[in-house]
């Protein structure tokens, strides 16, 4: 069987660049002629089998990298934006999206901005009062789908900051080294009855910790200030280099910062990569193991995606009760909707109905990819009886090919067809043509409407 080529020009440019060699040092290293660097690096040429190979024993590259990336997720971003009715007769088809995606990012990237910012303007025209708030008529992403944007494509990864954490883990309870290291800078902690998780006073320099939080988010935020204040010249560099448009972008993006360092800190990379492969990624026993919430666990799954040392490419995603995804972080080629809900045949949505319980899904997109999905729901007291009770669902999956590794997995017919539920991600974009859920039509087909037959929905979707 023949096997495929391999495409990368992108992925070249980005590695030249960040080692900082120009085209012909490159090439002379790569052990290949200038104009043959310059072909692949063009995507006119395949990467050839020497070059992979020299990337690896010359500069320790991760191959698997070359394959990975931006490119699915940029054709995702795109697919969706392009399904926007304004753009839905000039949708090009998905062999252009592809080659866009891997031959000039900047370019799709550019497009994503414009379509936001065409986007966002719509939406202020339809809500005066804001529109004529505003002084500067300037565009910009808002800044929570900017901070989103940055996670999103750092494949919800940050090496030094996950490097950083893990060392500050050390071998040892890295809650009392967080305690000593705080103390040793002239912060009191203190527990206390208060209706903030965490509040820390720089001019007494107290740190006052909710005493009706569960353990496990104590910790957390515990490690959350020590990153704030003992790390924040890392967390500055970091962001820095995010190169965010507005200070409030970069306040959130601060935050988001600090909770990696501490679910990194909470988790370190090594023990708890070798935890999850023992135990088969059983979400209960971790959670046991390292004192974290089913969330923190969760999360910290998606984010194992060091190179040279990558966990299971897992998706995860928090739903409200109301369908709406107030988290979203995938390693894999399932993207969530930007822009709507998500589909409702996917079983995070149940799990509301079966508290306690985790639920066990077999799906399959329309793009012929075929997922195991866990659902489960989480409740978060406010800590009395007249406070507010917050529940959400949790999503977690991974392609099947993956399965194996997961005990959730066990039993399960992962070989037969018939198994898999059909799935989407939004409506708008999704090819079924008979699913009984769909909310509104596909922009991809016409639709044919007669008057004289109603099946489940009120229209046939034509080709």
């Amino acid at each position: 069987m023949a096997t495929a080529k391999l495409y990368a020009g992108a992925k070249l440019r980005e590695v030249r660049g960040r080692l900082g060699l120009t085209q012909k040092t490159f090439a002379a290293k790569l052990g290949v002629s200038l104009p043959y660097l310059n072909q692949m690096e063009n995507n006119h040429r395949p990467v050839s089998a020497t070059v992979v190979l020299a990337l690896a024993q010359e500069f320790g590259f991760d191959v698997t990298e070359l394959s990975s990336g931006d490119a699915e997720r940029l054709v995702s971003d795109m697919r969706e934006a392009l399904a926007d009715p304004v753009l839905a007769e000039a949708a090009p088809p998905m062999a252009d999206l592809r080659l866009a995606a891997s031959n000039a990012p900047a370019l799709a990237r550019a497009f994503l901005d414009l379509h936001r910012a065409y986007r966002q303007s719509h939406e202020r025209l339809a809500s005066l009062d804001e529109a004529l708030g505003r002084t500067d008529g300037a565009l910009r992403p808002s800044p929570w789908e900017e901070v989103r944007d940055f996670f999103h494509y750092c494949d919800n990864y940050i090496d030094a900051v996950d490097r950083a954490a893990e060392a500050f883990a050390g071998d040892g309870d890295v809650v009392e080294t967080a305690r000593a290291a705080l103390s040793a800078e002239g912060v009191t902690i203190v527990d206390a009855d208060t209706a903030s998780l965490r509040r820390y006073d720089p001019a007494t320099r107290r740190l006052t910790l909710a005493q009706h939080a569960s353990p496990a988010t104590r910790r957390f935020q515990l490690l959350h200030q020590t990153a704030l204040l003992l790390r924040a010249p890392l967390l500055e560099a970091t962001l820095d280099h995010a190169r965010l448009q507005s200070p409030e972008a970069r306040a959130i993006a601060r935050v988001g910062l600090a909770n990696y360092f501490a679910g990194a800190a909470l988790m370190p990379y090594g023990r708890f990569l070798g935890a999850a492969r023992a135990c088969r990624h059983d979400l209960e026993r971790l959670s046991d193991l390292f004192t974290a919430s089913l969330e923190q666990v969760a999360h910290r799954l998606v984010t194992l995606q060091r190179p040279g040392a990558r966990g299971v490419p897992f998706f995860f995603v928090r739903v409200d009760q109301a369908g709406t995804i107030t988290k979203r972080h995938s390693a894999t080629r399932l993207q969530f909707a930007r822009f709507g809900g998500a589909c409702p045949l996917w079983c995070v949505h149940r799990a509301f109905e079966t508290p306690g319980r985790f639920l066990r899904q077999l799906a399959e997109t329309p793009d012929g990819v075929r997922y195991l999905c866990l659902a489960r729901d989480v409740s978060k007291p406010g800590g009395g009886f007249h406070a507010p009770v917050r529940r959400f669902a949790l999503g977690l999956g991974c392609e099947v090919a993956h399965a194996g590794a997961l005990v959730y997995a066990d039993d399960l017919d992962v070989g037969r067809p018939a198994a898999f539920e059909p799935i989407g991600i939004s409506c708008r974009i999704c090819e079924r043509r008979d699913c009984h859920q769909r909310s509104v039509p596909p922009l991809e087909g016409r639709l044919r409407v007669d008057p004289d037959r109603r099946d489940i929905l009120p229209y046939d979707i034509g080709v």
